[in-house]
């Protein structure tokens, strides 16, 4: 059990009621007569008791009122620390929260990372299959060999998918002609199957990126990298391309061997 000590206005109010309770013993023996009490009028009775009891009511009504407000005041500050620890509470689980969506993030950012690893060595074999398709039928000295051709992919395969794509950007600025850069893209069919693969695909990864990035910076990094680069450069050329070459519902994106 927690024992409080009373407070001083308490002490002060019962030496005060023990003062006027002695006044009045003394009033009632010199003044009245214990003798004579009993036989005092009932109106002068609960006259005198009125006028006794009634300073006693008044000051424990200032007493109450007083300790009333030292226990407002006490309750007040308890709630204000209530307060106080609830903003806490609530701040850590802001911060709480923010970190668990920063790992999760960063959890997401991850996998994407893994992911994306994965699409580009997939987006290096489209674009060796462009590749193969512009350059085994061209006819001036820069014509690649099968076993050059051979040897590109095993590298792009084994460590470099992006080997393929600085080749075609390559290519691509050696050329003049407007025309033949487009022919690059979408001179036939096959390369037009092949670009419409590669920008869907790069696209599908765009997407993913942005999912897991808001700062874009992924995104960012995805786009100036070489294979960004013929993304950018396949799409200005589908633009200008005829609908049955722009089209991945005609053309199809997937080679059948």
């Amino acid at each position: 059990m927690i024992r409080t000590n009373p407070d001083w206005r308490v002490w002060l109010g019962l030496a005060l009621t023990a003062a006027w309770l002695m006044l009045g013993v003394i009033y009632i023996s010199g003044v009245i007569g214990w003798r004579q009490l009993p036989f005092i009028g009932a109106d002068d009775l609960g006259s005198f008791l009125e006028g006794a009891f009634a300073p006693l009511a008044f000051l424990w009504l200032v007493i109450g009122y007083f300790l009333q407000k030292k226990e407002l005041e006490q309750n007040t500050r308890a709630l204000q620390a209530q307060a106080e620890e609830i903003t806490r509470t609530a701040e850590q689980a802001v911060i709480q929260s923010e970190k668990m969506a920063a790992s999760e993030i960063h959890a997401r950012q991850g996998t994407f990372l893994q992911i994306a690893n994965n699409v580009r060595f997939s987006l290096g074999s489209i674009s060796g299959l462009l590749y193969l398709s512009s350059h085994s039928t061209r006819e001036e000295d820069g014509t690649v060999t099968p076993d050059e051709m051979s040897r590109l992919f095993s590298l792009q395969s084994a460590q470099d998918p992006d080997i393929f794509s600085r080749r075609l950007l390559e290519t691509h600025a050696q050329m003049d002609d407007p025309q033949e850069q487009f022919a690059l893209f979408y001179g036939t069919k096959v390369r037009a199957r092949h670009s419409n693969n590669f920008i869907y695909t790069f696209e599908r990864l765009m997407r993913r990126a942005e999912e897991v990035d808001p700062d874009f910076m992924i995104r960012d990094a995805l786009l100036t990298g070489s294979q960004g680069f013929i993304y950018r450069l396949a799409k200005r050329h589908q633009d200008n391309a005829p609908p049955e070459l722009a089209d991945p519902g005609q053309t199809g994106t997937q080679v059948n061997f």
